[in-house]
This record gives C-alpha cells, sequence and structure tokens, in this order.
C-alpha cells in the first residue's frame, strides 16, 4: 500500500501539516501545537513524513519512526525554490510536500542519540577555538597600540606576553595591567575547556570502531574520525565514494551550454566544517616528507598548482574514508600510497 506523504513544517510551538488524502484527493492542513504533535502521529496509519533538516528534526524524526512512520528529511536549499508567493508556515509545509516528491531528490541522513552529541561537541568546540582567536586578537591589537608587537598564534603569544607586559609594567597603569590580566586567566580557562572536550572526543573514538579504524590513515585524526562519523548518519546513505565526496563539495563545479561543459573550482556544498577538516587533513600529508615520496603525489605536485593538490587529497580522502566504513575494510596503506 502507498504511504501517505505528510510534510510537517515544524517550529518552537506551532506546527503546520501539509498532506493530500489518498481516498478523495482534497488538500488537507492543519496546525498543531507542540503537545499536540506524537499523539496526532500515534492515532494514525503509518506515513511517509517529510520535514525540513533544521534544529529539531533529527529529535522528531527518531520519535516518528518509533511510532511507525517513514520519516525523511530534506535540505532547506531544496525546499526554498518551491515555496510560492509570500513565505508562510502554510506555503513551507507546502514546498516540503512538493519538494520531497521530485524526482532524484537527495535526503538528509536521520542521525541517532551518539551522532548528535558528538556532533554538539565539536560545535561547542568550535565556539570556544573562535572565543579564544577573539581574545588574543584583541590582547595583540591592544598592546600594538603601545608599541609591544606579539607573534601570532595563542600558544606564541601566551609564551612572550609575561615579558612583554614586565618590560612595559613601569609605564602603563595598573587598571589596564589588572583587565590584561584578567585576559589572560580567561584564555587559559578557553584553553582548560577546550581541552576536556578533545578529551572526551578521544574517549568517544576509542569505545567506536569506525572511528578508531578512520584514525589509522593519513590525514585523518581525532576531529576528522569523529566528525565524518557522526555527520554522515550511515555510510550506505551514499551510493558511491564521489557522491559521498560530492556531499561534502570536494568535487569540481560545472557549467555548460550548447553541449561543452566546463570544470571550475570545488562546489564547497554541504558540511563547511566537515570540508574544512579535510582540507587541513590533505594539507598536512602534502606538507609531510614521507608522503612527498609517494609516486601519485609526487607527478600531482609536478602538474598542479599546490592549492589544487590539496583539494584533489582531500577528495582522495573523502572517498577512501567512505570506501573503509560502507566496505567495513581496513585501511592499506599499500594500495593507497602506490594509487
Amino acid at each position: 500500500m502507498e504511504l501517505t506523504v505528510i510534510a510537517v513544517d515544524i517550529a518552537k510551538n506551532v506546527f503546520q501539516l501539509h498532506w493530500v488524502e489518498p481516498d478523495t484527493g482534497s488538500i488537507e492542513r492543519l496546525k498543531l501545537k507542540r503537545a499536540q504533535m506524537l499523539t496526532w502521529f500515534a492515532s494514525r496509519q503509518p506515513a511517509l513524513v517529510m520535514m525540513e533538516a533544521c534544529g529539531g528534526a533529527h529529535e522528531w524524526a527518531r520519535q516518528l519512526i518509533q511510532l511507525g512512520h517513514q520519516v525523511r528529511l530534506l535540505p532547506p536549499k531544496m525546499i526554498r525554490p518551491f515555496v510560492q508567493r509570500n513565505k508562510t508556515d502554510a506555503a513551507d509545509a507546502h514546498a516540503i510536500w512538493t519538494a520531497g516528491q521530485q524526482p532524484g531528490v537527495k535526503f538528509v541522513a536521520i542521525k541517532n542519540d551518539e551522532q548528535q552529541v558528538v556532533l554538539a561537541l565539536h560545535r561547542l568546540r568550535a565556539q570556544l577555538m573562535k572565543m579564544r582567536i577573539m581574545q588574543t586578537n584583541e590582547i595583540r591589537g591592544l598592546l600594538y597600540e603601545f608599541g609591544i608587537v606579539l607573534p601570532e598564534g595563542h600558544q606564541a603569544l601566551l609564551k612572550e606576553l609575561l615579558g612583554a607586559l614586565l618590560q612595559v609594567r613601569a609605564r602603563l597603569p595598573s587598571m589596564l595591567l589588572d583587565s590584561l590580566d584578567e585576559q589572560v586567566r580567561r584564555i587559559r580557562q578557553l584553553e582548560a575547556d577546550i581541552g576536556s572536550i578533545e578529551r572526551r572526543l578521544r574517549e568517544q573514538l576509542r569505545h567506536t570502531p569506525a572511528c578508531t579504524t578512520l584514525a589509522q590513515i593519513p590525514g585523518v585524526g581525532l576531529l576528522t574520525a569523529t566528525a565524518v562519523v557522526a555527520s554522515m548518519g550511515s555510510p550506505t546513505a551514499f551510493k558511491s565514494a564521489r557522491e559521498f565526496a560530492a556531499w561534502i563539495g570536494l568535487v569540481p563545479r560545472q557549467t555548460g551550454t550548447g553541449g561543452r561543459v566546463r570544470q571550475l573550482g570545488i562546489s564547497k556544498r554541504g558540511d563547511a566544517y566537515l570540508r574544512t577538516l579535510l582540507m587541513h587533513g590533505a594539507r598536512s600529508i602534502v606538507r609531510s616528507d614521507a608522503a612527498r615520496g609517494w609516486p601519485w603525489l609526487s607527478e600531482l605536485l609536478k602538474r598542479r598548482p599546490y592549492s589544487v593538490a590539496v583539494a584533489a587529497v582531500a577528495n582522495k580522502l573523502a572517498r577512501t574514508i567512505w570506501a573503509v566504513l560502507a566496505r567495513g575494510q581496513d585501511w592499506r596503506p599499500s594500495a593507497w600510497q602506490a594509487t
């Protein structure tokens, strides 16, 4: 029996539903409060529920699956073109219903609780990193006004900051020095918080076989291994390694007309955080002396610019990660270094 497609525009308090009754063909629209959602779906026959992959979508998807429904999450960019005229909750629900039934639509993998917890740790760490950068840049800029030039990077700055403050302690007022000391203590506390999150991620890596396997690949460390496993959901959601690389945005953009197709730079679509980690890992591979002895990498660096070679290695990393996870294999150094 064909399932009824129900589109849900989720929000904080009021949820908008849109579906077509298969028996009568009538278009139905319904508003539900948050407390009514699960009760309403529990009273209906199993249906195919479609939602935008936004805040809270994965949690609602898990709860609806427990009630016997099938759930599909759609990327927001695929829904926007189907919003007609004014943007309202009803229009958004109609757009979700229409977009979810287009041929070739790619759905977002539904994440479990453990995967979302790991991603939450990554987001917290990224936020703390931004705060630390802001704090160190502020100190560097303030002291530059008094003729003190400090190096870039928080570790180098903190190493030279104490000596620099001793040199100017006699000519700077105590209220500024006390404020700078408070700023330094704040930076050290941020470092401690970042270290605590990394220890929790390291513990997660040790207890997750998939992460442990990925960590054996060159250029894949603690952050990349845990972020990939948590972000991709299930590797079987992607038909091939190229599709996984395209999902991260590591394949060329294409433009063409009149039968002529040109390839441009990488598309940069998908998860920017994951793509950044893979690019950093690829850059570490290209810079390493051992990797430069690999025949394929040496030839690549001879015929392509450095940045292009880094993007190509990042693409290769993404494909290797998918192959290891989807096929349940260990990473084979000999085969990877020779091709």
